[in-house]
């Protein structure tokens, strides 16, 4: 294992970090708020830190698939650790474990909060929490490999174990170049947000600190009662939004290039989209008597589909509060989740599209046990070790949610608010039912169940494989052969 590489690595992400809470504390300045000092500082400190990492030589470039999960695993553990230290020493947040859930759910634009009154928090730490939504959308390590120099090709390793889907590929030929695209997309597609919020009469901090929320598929308000008291343009500007975050950004690569055709013939982009607009359909006309308004039930519909299938977790409404088969609709489209390749959470699309497929084929070949039948997706045959992969991924994911549902239970709270809380967490929503519903938060646990929920973000987040291979032991046997 290249030890010193991954330290080579850490060292970055903590430099990168720091930095970000040296330009949290410009905030502060700007509100005139106390707070300057202990984000100032914290960032001096591990700027120090990281340069001092940086600046020592490693071995060499040497990196396989192993390290790359250890790296992106260890990596955000580090950042979050670090990322909480203000929020702690400030006060704001006077307990650790707590200040690390609030990180972590920020960093894996999970979006759920142990925070009572959000809008007792200082300008800068709403912004910090926002701005983790945004960092960790794309993935701080594909910022880094698109701003420092990479281990060459061998960087797929990190993108792919960072990356949202079942697979991850290049671009373009450099990985560099393909980080570099992916972030200029999303950096593009924030600031359009921000200008379109800013014209729907937003103040400037409001607009920006809930752009890097939704573009993140995260979250995070500045109001307790999160969009429920804005109006109806920003309430539509922001589903609009939540939904394009959702799409996998290839997606956009394509129609930059021309490639329109290519583009729109996605099956994953039809599903999807397919998808929110049923659902969107169903609960507007199961909620319309709630409403008395077409206007207002499709506004609320579309805008909670959005938020719960992109894995956002915002709320223009109370949405506990509505019929069983509207609520049973958003807890199945918790575990759908977005499009593969997207800022968004859950199983994904293409994930579902693939697993019905197999499933299908395995019938098909009870019947006809000569028949071979291929699973497609896109239009090519998809092989048999994604296929796999994918099936080990849902037995993996169905491991940890029913473990992680048993561990909490020891706080004797309602099986829904259990149920919920696992499925917001693991799937990166925010928001769940009962306890922990919109108009509550994730205080009602105690601490050992928020440390299973906070492995359950970053599991989420990580797509399972990296943390599950960090805290493996045989990860880090030396028996093992190289092959």
């Amino acid at each position: 294992m290249n030890k010193s590489f991954i330290r080579y690595i850490f060292s970055i992400v903590i430099t990168v970090e720091s930095l970000f809470l040296i330009l949290v504390s410009g905030v502060s300045l700007i509100y005139h708020e106390p707070v300057f000092f202990e984000y100032f500082i914290t960032g001096v400190i591990f700027l120090i830190l990281g340069i001092i990492g940086y600046r020592k030589k490693f071995d060499s470039y040497v990196f396989f698939a192993k390290e790359g999960f250890i790296t992106v695993a260890g990596a955000w553990i580090l950042m979050s650790v670090i990322g909480a230290i203000p929020l702690f020493i400030t006060g704001e947040i006077p307990n650790f474990i707590d200040a690390v859930f609030e990180v972590v759910s920020g960093f894996t634009t999970t979006g759920s909060t142990i925070v009572d009154d959000v809008t007792a928090l200082t300008h800068a730490s709403l912004f910090w929490r926002s701005f983790t939504h945004w960092i960790g959308g794309m993935g701080v390590l594909v910022f880094v490999l698109a701003i420092f120099p990479s281990a060459g090709g061998r960087a797929i390793h990190v993108m792919r174990a960072e990356s949202p889907g079942p697979s991850v590929g290049k671009l373009v030929p450099k990985i560099k170049d393909t980080a570099i695209i992916l972030y200029s997309i999303y950096a593009g597609l924030t600031l359009i947000e921000i200008i379109c919020m800013k014209l729907c009469g937003m103040p400037w901090f409001d607009s920006i600190t809930l752009s890097f929320a939704t573009a993140g598929t995260g979250g995070f308000g500045i109001l307790n009662e999160s969009f429920i008291s804005y109006s109806s343009s920003v309430q539509i500007v922001a589903t609009i939004f939540m939904i394009l975050f959702g799409i996998n950004f290839n997606i956009y690569y394509l129609i930059l290039i021309g490639k329109l055709k290519d583009a729109f013939k996605s099956t994953e982009l039809k599903c999807y989209l397919g998808i929110i607009v049923i659902a969107s359909l169903g609960i507007a006309i199961n909620t319309f008597n709630m409403f008395g308004s077409i206007f207002e039930a499709l506004k609320h519909s579309f805008f909670q589909v959005a938020s719960i299938m992109t894995t956002t977790g915002f709320a223009s409404y109370d949405f506990d509060l509505w019929p069983m088969y509207s609520k049973t609709i958003l807890i199945l489209l918790m575990f759908i989740g977005a499009c593969a390749g997207s800022t968004g959470g859950g199983i994904k699309v293409s994930r579902i599209v693939i697993i019905c497929q197999d499933l299908a084929n395995t019938l098909r070949q009870y019947i006809h046990p000569r028949q071979v039948k291929v699973v497609r997706f896109e239009g090519k045959p998809v092989d048999k070790e994604t296929v796999n992969s994918i099936r080990a991924y849902i037995a993996f994911y169905m491991v940890i949610y029913f473990v992680s549902l048993l561990l909490i239970s020891v706080d004797n709270l309602d099986f829904t608010t259990n149920f919920a809380a696992v499925a917001a967490t693991i799937n990166n929503i925010g928001p769940g039912l009962n306890l922990v519903g919109p108009s509550c938060n994730f205080n009602c646990f105690d601490y050992f169940s928020k440390i299973v929920l906070i492995f359950d973000m970053l599991a989420g987040r990580l797509e399972l494989i990296p943390l599950l291979i960090l805290f493996a032991p045989f990860t880090y046997s030396k028996k093992e052969k190289k092959v």
